[in-house]
């Protein structure tokens, strides 16, 4: 089925000319980006249009243009409804779209939310605090070591080695740091000390699947023990990703159990990805969903986990498409 299909997208360039700053804008998208799902999707013969950001689809909507799919990559910029903005614009519309629904965009935003879920479902994630303060952090009743991140923040924003507090006099001032940087919550969990894995979804419900696991090892050069946003944002030099297949691996084939049972449960769609780090003991525990994967066909790690399987970058979106289109002519 051929479609018009428009794109939804927060080009980062166009804000930083605005005055915003490099962290500010790290979850946004290059013009490469948008390029390359523009060229995926005209190779499968569908027609494109570029819309923009929100606000930018807030005027091409009240101007009448209409498309029969969007494939959404929009951030958002402000609160923690951010991911949903584009999401419940176009279900006013009666538009589909690619991946998750307002809902769950802003659901999974805050990882104490969705872990609140993730453990009331049986899904093996570890234990955790929400402090909103930094005189929350006395509620912690698990032993150090911590760690300690921003409740609502994606590529590593705000994790640093600093995030590891090795005892509980520090975590505190680790908290109020946090709280004041990025003026909202912090989430307070066991530092983890296993593996590391990032397994990729693809699909809705019971047609969903692991795509593939691959485990992030750093590099000596790297800041140690913890996937720090300095470590993704030069993840060439301090990061190499090793692709596991389950049935090399028993931990890798439960780190995509519970995955996927994750991602069924918070009722993601189409495509994503789910991380997840080990315990003392070995056992793989969820920590965090991403239901608006990076979708770069190089440095994103979806499309990553795609370039070690052999799977084209337009296999990677026909197959997210196909997954959307089966929306089309559902009612909201």
């Amino acid at each position: 089925m051929k479609i018009k299909i428009g794109l939804t997208y927060d080009l980062r360039s166009e804000y930083l000319t605005q005055g915003y700053s490099e962290l500010e804008t790290a979850e946004f998208d290059r013009e490469d980006t948008v390029a390359a799902i523009e060229e995926a999707l005209s190779s499968l013969g569908h027609v494109t249009e570029r819309i923009g950001h929100a606000k930018q689809l807030v005027v091409a909507l009240a101007a009448g243009r209409r498309w029969d799919l969007v494939f959404n990559i929009a951030e958002g910029l402000h609160g923690i409804g951010r991911e949903a903005q584009v999401p419940a614009l176009l279900d006013i519309y009666q538009i589909p779209y690619t991946f998750s629904d307002p809902l769950v965009m802003s659901l999974t935003l805050h990882k104490g939310m969705t872990k609140r879920i993730i453990r009331d479902a049986g899904i093996p994630t570890s234990d955790f605090v929400v402090a909103e303060c930094q005189e929350d952090a006395a509620a912690v009743a698990f032993p150090s070591p911590f760690f300690v991140k921003p409740v609502a923040e994606g590529t590593g924003k705000g994790i640093t080695p600093a995030s590891i507090v090795r005892d509980r006099t520090g975590l505190p001032p680790a908290c109020g740091q946090l709280i004041n940087a990025f003026r909202q919550p912090v989430l307070i969990e066991p530092y983890l000390p296993g593996r590391e894995f990032t397994v990729g979804i693809l699909g809705t419900g019971n047609r969903a699947m692991a795509l593939g696991t691959i485990e992030v090892h750093l590099r000596e050069s790297a800041e140690a023990g913890v996937y720090s946003y300095g470590n993704k944002a030069h993840y060439e030099e301090k990061v190499s990703y090793e692709l596991i297949r389950p049935g090399d691996d028993p931990v890798v084939a439960e780190a995509e159990r519970v995955a996927l049972a994750a991602w069924r449960v918070l009722v993601c769609r189409d495509a994503g990805r789910i991380d997840l780090r080990c315990d003392f003991a070995g056992q793989p525990l969820f920590m965090e969903v991403n239901p608006l994967a990076g979708i770069h066909p190089v440095h994103s790690d979806l499309p990553i986990i795609c370039n070690h399987l052999g799977m084209a970058y337009a296999e990677l979106i026909e197959r997210i498409v196909a997954s959307a289109a089966l929306r089309i002519g559902e009612p909201v």
